[in-house]
């Protein structure tokens, strides 16, 4: 449950988005539960090559990166997804001391916490409901870890704008803590067709999980959008290097969430997310800019995907 401070802020946001001249939604608010729900689906559509590539980066190089890491430490994701990727960082880890997971939907988190503690008894799980974007206190294991491992995996960076990615990844760098690591998961630039398909799938999960956006404002903040009114639309913009979430008013209307009215024109979209697409050497430039010391960089067999860890 939000605090009511939490929640005027969160108002505020949405209220300044829908208020722009380009009309936007923060990608943050697709993940309530039926978002999460809808997310895992995502992850395992034929199109959607991001899971699957990183997952098989991985598979295939964890022993390397479990020792690139290191003994005893403190494991702190941003996010936290279907839990997979989750799980064999774990598995594979040397006696990983905590395991300390981020995530503005509650209920996904708990539930994801409740499982993971069944699988690892053995780590402290600290789950923390929050949004990861602000400041955040992290809880103090019992165990004291050798480091910290900040863990971003998904590409869920390239969600942010450069300016907003290089804050986040400065929040990591003191999060990381003395000597502490930043594995992160970063999608890569490739024809413009392969990406485009990743986010307008056939089976239309994405564009329920992009309509299902404007569900949560309506029942978490009072909004009263109407759902089918809007369709969904991604495009790859090959100047900026990222693929554009729009939702497309059908018609002309209005929304209000109280005494705010919000109009929009048939054919107005508004952006739900961005999700920019890095070459090595730029996502590399933007990690050391925040501080960070690149170490190694793992790639899938088609060099669609990396998994880069990177030292404070």
């Amino acid at each position: 449950m939000l605090h009511n401070s939490e929640r005027r802020a969160e108002i505020n946001e949405l209220v300044s988005g829908l208020r722009l001249p380009q009309k936007m939604i923060s990608p943050k608010y697709f993940y309530d539960e039926e978002g999460s729900r809808l997310f895992e689906q995502i992850c395992d559509l034929p199109e959607y090559y991001l899971t699957r590539s990183e997952i098989s980066i991985m598979q295939s190089n964890m022993a390397e990166i479990a020792e690139a890491v290191g003994p005893r430490v403190s494991v702190i994701e941003y996010g936290i997804g279907s839990g997979l990727k989750t799980c064999i960082l774990l598995e594979n880890l040397q006696q990983p001391v905590a395991f300390i997971p981020i995530d503005i939907s509650a209920e996904h988190l708990a539930e994801s916490a409740r499982v993971l503690a069944g699988q690892f008894p053995e780590i402290e799980i600290l789950p923390v409901a929050a949004d990861f974007t602000r400041t955040v206190s992290i809880p103090c294991p019992a165990r004291s870890p050798a480091r910290n491992l900040v863990y971003f995996p998904g590409s869920t960076i390239g969600n942010f704008g450069p300016e907003a990615a290089l804050d986040l990844l400065r929040v990591m760098h003191e999060e990381a803590g003395p000597e502490g690591l930043l594995l992160i998961g970063a999608d890569l630039q490739k024809d413009h067709e392969i990406i485009e398909k990743a986010y307008n799938d056939q089976a239309g999960i994405t564009a329920a999980f992009n309509l299902n956006v404007l569900s949560h404002l309506n029942r978490e903040y009072g909004f009263d959008f109407e759902l089918e009114a809007f369709e969904h639309f991604a495009v790859y913009q090959q100047d900026s290097g990222r693929i554009e979430m729009q939702l497309i008013s059908l018609r002309e209307q209005r929304v209000t969430l109280g005494k705010d009215v919000f109009y929009l024109a048939k054919g107005e979209k508004i952006i739900t997310e961005h999700c920019h697409k890095f070459s090595l050497a730029g996502f590399r430039e933007l990690a050391e800019n925040a501080g960070f010391r690149h170490q190694q960089t793992w790639l899938d067999s088609k060099n669609w995907f990396s998994v880069q860890l990177y030292r404070r």
